[in-house]
């Protein structure tokens, strides 16, 4: 079975790049754009912003952005018209959004008509075209990554549901119940199941699962429910520093390593091994692995591209 490629994902990362230009201002949700791709909506956002260098989010912010610099250069509408076809409220969110992307006001802009684009792919807004092709980062290829086979995994676990940064209650209220029952003896694994980005997801409805592994024995207790972490091959990378920087290592790692890997994610969600105490640790010195379940090649090959 053929290994899946950089070109592969870059192929099926370009329909939605010239989707989002065609439907700036039609809401875009993340199924809808994971399918256009033929990727899982677990995964398509990381991959996207890795490969493209921003979030969908970001790109949709910055075409429609251009597209008001454009009707700026060329157009006589008003400048609180263009501000509310960009999708700005205000003359003063847009004016401050638009500065901060072309280094002049509307107004400045509107006089001056001439201003150099960049961005990390190398897309910009265009009227009525097809993206042909786009630049990726390449810094994933000096990345650290193991491929293990990986048994399931019992695990207790607390649904935390809300900001990430706020997981925290979450485990106390887990590892009180766990050690007071005498389940933190032998160093049981410390997971935490990302259901949801952060990117794309309102930070009130964000899912977390906060685990413990157990064994058979283990019966749910005090709202405390127990699942089962698949199995299988898993590529593992380690996440060195605070946890809120966690999101720079999921870009690199699905982003950037994956497309040059020769594979391809399964439907299901990455997790994380927390493996030193954040009580007694410094923030630059904690250690997270960060796992992500790869599909078989067979599996692969139904979830592409044809």
């Amino acid at each position: 079975m053929r290994a899946v490629t950089l070109r592969d994902y870059k192929r099926r990362i370009l329909p939605v790049l010239t989707h989002v230009q065609e439907h700036l201002d039609n809401p875009l949700s993340l199924d809808e754009l994971a399918r256009l791709a033929y990727f899982s909506p677990y995964h398509f956002h990381r991959i996207f912003k890795g490969m493209v260098g921003e979030s969908v989010k970001e790109y949709v912010r910055r075409l429609r952005l251009e597209r008001a610099a454009s009707r700026l250069r060329v157009g006589s509408a008003s400048v609180i018209e263009i501000a509310l076809d960009a999708g700005y409220e205000s003359h003063e969110a847009f004016s401050r959004s638009f500065k901060a992307l072309f280094g002049a006001s509307p107004t400045q802009f509107r006089r001056i008509r001439r201003v150099l684009l960049s961005s990390t792919s190398g897309v910009h807004f265009r009227q009525g075209t097809t993206v042909q092709h786009f630049r990726t980062l390449r810094r994933g290829e000096s990345m650290k990554v193991q491929v293990e086979q990986l048994k399931p995994m019992r695990v207790a676990y607390l649904r935390h549901i809300g900001p990430y940064n706020a997981v925290s209650s979450t485990w106390d209220r887990l590892l009180t119940v766990m050690g007071k029952d005498g389940y933190l003896g032998g160093s049981p694994m410390m997971l935490g199941i990302c259901h949801d980005d952060p990117e794309v997801t309102p930070p009130s409805k964000i899912r977390y699962d906060a685990c413990i592994t157990v064994d058979d024995d283990f019966q749910p207790v005090d709202n405390i429910q127990v699942q089962v972490v698949a199995g299988g091959e898993y590529a593992r990378t380690t996440h060195t520093g605070p946890y809120s920087n966690l999101g720079k290592t999921y870009m690199e790692f699905l982003g950037q390593w994956l497309p040059r890997s020769g594979r391809e994610l399964r439907n299901a969600p990455c997790f994380e091994v927390y493996l030193n105490d954040p009580q007694s640790t410094p923030p630059e010195e904690l250690l997270t692995d960060i796992y992500a379940p790869l599909a078989a090649e067979d599996e692969a090959a139904r979830v592409r591209r044809p």
